[in-house]
């Protein structure tokens, strides 16, 4: 017997499912379904982001009157007026630099704090809509596209609504307010200063239809570096027995080349793209001072209204540079959204459970009463297409059986289990559980040797599936699977923090805190899948008898690791080639003399030796 059960076929447990090659990302949304998000998430917030960009709108425009400033103090030496004269726009040069910088610090608080609320919504809605996901959906994109969007496209995002936003709100302002005042000083600085403005506009142009699928593509690639890198590390013990490192590197290193080169195309597209720009203000700022010149010397402005004008013409660039410049980051933070909405709108709550995809309890705050049998007739299932892994698979299990499923590695044991906990939807035939033939996962708790800790109390690690749950209620599961006396002795009881970060638990201890949570969850089905794999052999005895702890009273569907557990159980039911070949008692299999009896006896001479 091994711990890998669908390999060959492809499953969840197996190495790999073709390099990779099959996998269906989970969706992107449409560039109407982002703004219709971003819309809503900002909501709520629109009125801090008015006040915000009002404080801003007023911290330009008292940034523009330095250049006037400046240019009454150039009229004012060329006059040849005593220094005394300069006193005046001295103050005023200040009181325009402390009102600006009050004003900005002000608006940019105001948009900072109305952008971490619409941060905040859409984490919350990305995390709410990604554990409503069907398990199988994830299982065919891979854990490493899910984990990409997590990571890689929040943190872009994060970071475009930390730094970009504000940044782009203060350049819109700077540019619209310094050409109207360049109006204000002569119709004519204005229109030539728009000469430059074809040559940003094409080069905009130009820029996006290259950036958008390029950066779309670099998500892709990223999404799939991490997947080879996951289901490698993952699957290194398999990797390693099967002497598949080499061609695992060259997989990894594939992905990886992949993903640097497009964000090598990505950094010299940027790099093109500041050069295009760089000549549009060269073009800019020599018409405005040929013009000046030819003002001046006109008689039409003064030296300092030139000057004026050359200055709001220069510092004109900055801001225009870093607005077009932001649409680098722009296109990274929505690609980054479309995959992030687009997650969110491929999983709406299912009916029946809560947002986070959870089965509800039997009785008084959870699902309705069942009697806890299980139907599953005609069922069929296949992870690729023309490779099925079960056929034509019939089985009734009665409310409070017992029945555990053996089968070498292969037979389809673990794919049956979680057809029946509601992880996979069988492509042919009919699963039902209870008296009203609710559908699969319906009142079904599903345990695997995979168990996760998640980082707080050990008491809040419990109350995940029972927030409403008494202290006495926590003691009582952890007594009923034999870890009461090991949580009690941690540093702070039930209050110890466990997970990242916390205090370490050993497999065992991890693997009944599991069980703990399935008592307290109560469903009328439980399945557990190789629960006691990972005990090792000192522990698998106690392990053993905690899992049996947590099953009394309800209907258990177990899949074996060792066939002691199977020789405990009310009926075995033996699966070979994804086939129901056996069906019985222990002693009434081994009499029989069939695939189970062979089982045994290598199990038994296993042991033996």
């Amino acid at each position: 017997m091994t711990a890998t059960d669908e390999r060959a076929a492809g499953g969840p447990k197996g190495a790999e499912r073709g390099g990779g090659t099959e996998r269906e990302l989970l969706p992107t949304a449409s560039a109407q379904r982002v703004r219709a998000a971003v819309r809503r998430l900002a909501r709520p917030h629109r009125r801090t982001f008015l006040a915000g960009f009002a404080a801003l709108v007023a911290a330009t425009a008292v940034g523009l009157l330095t250049a006037p400033v400046l240019g009454r103090v150039i009229d004012l030496v060329a006059a040849g007026r005593p220094a005394s004269a300069l006193t005046a726009p001295a103050v005023w040069l200040v009181v325009i630099a402390l009102a600006q910088g009050g004003l900005t610090a002000y608006g940019l608080g105001l948009v900072a704090r109305a952008g971490e609320g619409v941060l905040a919504a859409l984490r919350e809605r990305f995390v709410e809509r990604a554990l409503a996901l069907p398990l199988e959906r994830v299982e065919r994109a891979g854990s490493g596209d899910l984990t990409s969007r997590v990571t890689n496209d929040v943190s872009v995002i994060t970071t475009v609504v930390r730094e970009a936003v504000p940044a782009l709100a203060r350049s819109l302002l700077s540019i619209v307010l310094t050409l109207v005042a360049m109006a204000i000083l002569d119709w004519r600085f204005l229109v030539v200063a728009l000469l430059a403005v074809p040559i940003q506009a094409h080069t905009v142009r130009w820029y996006a239809r290259r950036a958008v699928p390029l950066y779309a593509a670099q998500r892709v690639a990223v999404g799939a570096q991490q997947q080879e890198l996951l289901g490698t590390v993952g699957g290194a013990a398999t990797v390693r027995a099967f002497r598949l490192e080499d061609e695992h590197a060259e997989r990894v290193a594939a992905r990886s080349l992949t993903a640097v080169e497009l964000m090598l195309r990505g950094a010299r597209l940027v790099t093109r793209f500041y050069s295009r720009l760089n000549l549009a203000e060269f073009v800019g700022l020599s018409a405005v001072l040929a013009t000046g010149f030819w003002l001046v010397r006109g008689g039409s402005v003064s030296i300092g209204t030139a000057s004026a004008a050359a200055l709001y013409f220069h510092n004109l660039f900055t801001p225009i540079n870093v607005a077009l410049g932001l649409v680098d980051d722009a296109q990274s933070a929505l690609a980054g959204l479309t995959r992030l909405v687009g997650v969110a709108d491929a999983a709406p709550p299912s009916p029946g459970r809560d947002a986070a995809g959870h089965a509800g309890r039997r009785g008084e705050g959870g699902c309705d009463e069942s009697d806890g049998s299980v139907l599953v007739s005609g069922v069929g299932y296949a992870y690729r297409p023309g490779r099925p892994v079960l056929h034509d698979v019939d089985l009734h299990i009665a409310g409070g059986e017992k029945v555990a499923l053996v089968g070498a590695s292969g037979a389809g044991k673990t794919t049956l289990a979680r057809l029946v906990a509601g992880v996979h939807r069988p492509d042919r035939g009919r699963i039902a559980v209870g008296a009203d033939g609710a559908g699969p996962g319906r009142g079904v708790a599903l345990v695997t040797q995979e168990v996760h800790v998640f980082a707080g109390t050990l008491a809040d690690d419990l109350r995940l599936v029972r927030p409403e749950a008494t202290g006495a209620e926590l003691r009582d599961a952890l007594a009923r699977v034999g870890a009461l006396e090991w949580a009690l002795a941690l540093p702070q009881g039930l209050d110890t923090v466990v997970g990242d970060g916390g205090h370490r638990l050993t497999a065992a201890q991890a693997q009944q805190l599991a069980l703990a949570r399935l008592v307290l969850a109560d469903p009328p089905v439980a399945v557990l899948d190789e629960a006691t794999a990972e005990a090792g052999s000192a522990g698998a005895r106690a392990l053993g008898a905690s899992a049996a702890a947590a099953v009394e009273g309800r209907t258990a569907l177990v899949v074996a690791h060792r066939l002691t557990q199977a020789a405990a159980a009310d009926r075995i039911v033996v699966l070979d080639g994804g086939r129901v070949v056996e069906t019985g008692t222990h002693g009434e299999l081994v009499r029989a003399g069939g695939r189970y009896a062979e089982l045994w006896r290598a199990w038994s001479d296993g042991r033996d030796g």
